[in-house]
């Protein structure tokens, strides 16, 4: 069984994309696969009732389906043909990197199947291609996290620099309930940049100067700072335009139910948002305090390099 988690990004988001770091944790959710030999190429996700052969131009999987043939494309035409089921346990569209641990998933699967040895690291490389199918210009943060997990400050075209954390990150995610398109907000914020370069400049300076003293702060288990800085974060990415009346609601019943600090993650626009806590029996309670505004919650750890917790 291949097993690829999410991810969310603590700081970072959009600045990414445009040559700042970010900081990335990969969590102890995502997804599962298997690969078995078949007459035919097929892939199976559940519980989407997800069922197609690659690069079927049809209906809402096509963009599945042609990311699916990208990834078979990773390896000989004269290979085995394989039915991948996988089993999706985050929500699609929500931030979390849904997509890219579906992809990874399948990679490591099919590498399982066919002996293949790969570095995590170079799978979450490899899966880049998969991704440009669903968001046309990622960052490749999503894949990278998904592969390797861990805590990790990401820069666009360079190796991650893992953070070793003093103590794990407890953290309750909570689904806005709005859909969100990376591509579609990626593109939205490089049009304002191409607009205002100083103002968004700025921003996305200020975004950096956040990851610099998040990464002392996560190295040093100080949460009340890390949240802190979180809340500096989501107003910066507000001011790009990117939070909305329902993200915004649900940071602000985190922090009144005792977490450290909230904010949105991924691409804004909906999708979700996530709140540091002190530990995971205070996240229970913010989880509970969150559980009527949202449509998905849970809670999670940050998931250490290359397994899951």
């Amino acid at each position: 069984m291949a097993f690829a988690g999410g991810k969310v990004i603590l700081f970072g988001e959009h600045a990414v994309v445009h040559q700042r770091p970010a900081l990335a944790a990969g969590i102890s959710i995502g997804v599962e696969a298997t690969a078995t030999e078949a007459d035919a190429d097929r892939l199976t996700a559940d519980p989407w009732g997800v069922d197609l052969a690659p690069g079927e131009a049809e209906g809402q999987g096509a963009d599945l389906a042609r990311a699916f043939a990208t990834a078979l494309a990773l390896y000989p035409g004269d290979r085995p043909r394989f039915h991948v089921h996988a089993k999706v346990g985050i929500p699609g569209g929500a931030g979390l990197g849904c997509s890219a641990a579906l992809g990874v998933a399948i990679i490591h699967a099919l590498d399982d199947a066919m002996g293949i040895e790969r570095e995590p690291e170079a799978r979450g490389e490899v899966s880049l291609a998969w991704e440009k199918v669903f968001h046309g210009n990622p960052s490749g943060v999503d894949n990278m996290m998904a592969a390797v997990g861990g805590i990790a400050v990401y820069r666009r075209g360079e190796p991650l620099e893992p953070i070793l954390a003093r103590k794990s990150l407890p953290l309750v995610i909570a689904h806005s309930g709005e859909s969100s398109s990376t591509k579609e907000m990626v593109s939205m914020v490089t049009r304002q940049y191409e607009r205002e370069p100083e103002r968004v400049g700025e921003l996305f300076d200020g975004i950096a100067a956040l990851v610099r003293n998040a990464k002392l702060a996560i190295k040093d288990g100080d949460h009340k700072a890390v949240g802190q800085l979180m809340d500096m974060n989501q107003a910066l990415v507000s001011g790009l335009m990117l939070s909305t009346e329902k993200l915004e609601r649900l940071c602000k019943v985190a922090r009144e139910a005792g977490a450290h600090g909230a904010k949105l993650t991924g691409a804004g626009g909906g999708g979700c948002m996530i709140a540091l806590c002190d530990s995971t029996e205070a996240a229970k309670d913010v989880e509970s305090a969150l559980a009527p505004h949202a449509s998905f919650t849970a809670i999670t750890e940050t998931r250490s390099r290359g397994r899951a917790q």
